[in-house]
């Protein structure tokens, strides 16, 4: 099974501070990069961790808050210096749509690439973009401005063909792609194989949802039942849901409590307010509610790995 990778690029709100930059992360799959929020320095943090823009096409922006947009412009002038000739799409809520227009005829009118901005404003959850990886759902939010999650769904992959059955069957090789994709196969002396018989189920697809900057949405929880991976608004410690409620954000421990609900296999927590000296009372907080818990963090690279029946197999690092 292909890594699937989600690494932290910028975990904290408001502004950057000398523990967390603003929000941003790259979902990564066979050499694939998709960007989430482009908060400022967000370039320089993409170089850090050694992404390259080549491997880019999608951008996914939440909302039109600085500590979450900031750094686009500036990414895409680099694209420019760099002399980037193919496509990048950007997928943004509509309200932010003019005022980025402007800053891109002011700043990058001299691009020899396409910049595709797809506008965002659904009233529930949309297909925005899907590839021969992704389908991605844009989710909405509760917050000051219109804001969206992002819902990646791997795509269901090929059956694999048993190699016991090719020589035994003398398949030729023309043929095994049309079995991988579900054909019978017919012998030479006219016997039809069932594919079942020839393969086995393709790879279990799995799945990611991020979900920043928001109240709890309980009306997703069966959207996102069984989802592997959830990286939640985590802005506020316990002790602080009445200014969570105000500035429409979540305290870790209803993030933790919406994941339970969701039965999700692990919560990522992020977006965290800079009046807190660490995260290491939310996550105590938070673990009394669902226990597959880890904190975000700059460099912070998690791997959703080979799933099983039992659920998905999780390996992290720091770069």
């Amino acid at each position: 099974m292909l890594p699937l990778e989600i690494t932290i690029l910028g975990c904290g709100s408001a502004k950057p501070t000398l523990r967390h930059h603003t929000s941003s992360q790259i979902v990564s799959r066979q050499g694939a990069l998709y960007m989430i929020d482009c908060g400022e320095g967000t370039q320089r943090q993409f170089i850090k961790y050694k992404f390259h823009h080549g491997q880019m096409e999608n951008i996914f922006i939440s909302h039109a808050h600085g500590d979450h947009c900031l750094g686009l412009i500036g990414l895409l002038s680099s694209m420019s210096l760099d002399n980037r000739h193919y496509d990048i799409n950007l997928y943004i809520p509509a309200d932010f749509e003019e005022i980025l227009k402007m800053q891109i005829d002011f700043f990058i009118h001299h691009a020899d690439f396409n910049i595709r901005i797809h506008p965002i404003d659904c009233q529930e959850p949309t297909l925005i973009h899907a590839d021969e990886h992704f389908e991605v759902m844009a989710l909405p939010l509760e917050h000051r401005v219109p804001c969206y999650g992002f819902l990646f769904r791997e795509k269901q992959g090929n059956r694999h063909i048993k190699a016991e059955c090719i020589e035994q069957y003398s398949i030729p090789r023309k043929e095994i792609q049309g079995i991988r994709e579900g054909l019978d196969f017919t012998t030479a002396d006219g016997r039809v194989i069932p594919n079942e018989e020839l393969t086995t189920p393709p790879d279990p697809t799995r799945s990611y949802a991020y979900l920043s900057d928001t109240r709890p949405m309980m009306e997703y929880v069966d959207l996102l039942h069984g989802v592997d991976l959830i990286y939640h608004d985590a802005t506020y410690c316990e002790g602080d849901e009445k200014l969570a409620c105000q500035y429409d954000h979540s305290t870790a421990s209803e993030a933790a409590e919406f994941a339970k609900k969701c039965n999700a296999g692990k919560l990522l927590l992020g977006h965290f307010s800079s009046r807190y000296g660490n995260e290491g009372q939310m996550l105590k907080c938070a673990t009394t509610h669902f226990p597959h818990i880890m904190l975000a963090d700059e460099g912070l690279t998690v791997e959703i790995a080979d799933k099983t029946e039992e659920g998905p197999l999780f390996i992290e690092w720091r770069k």
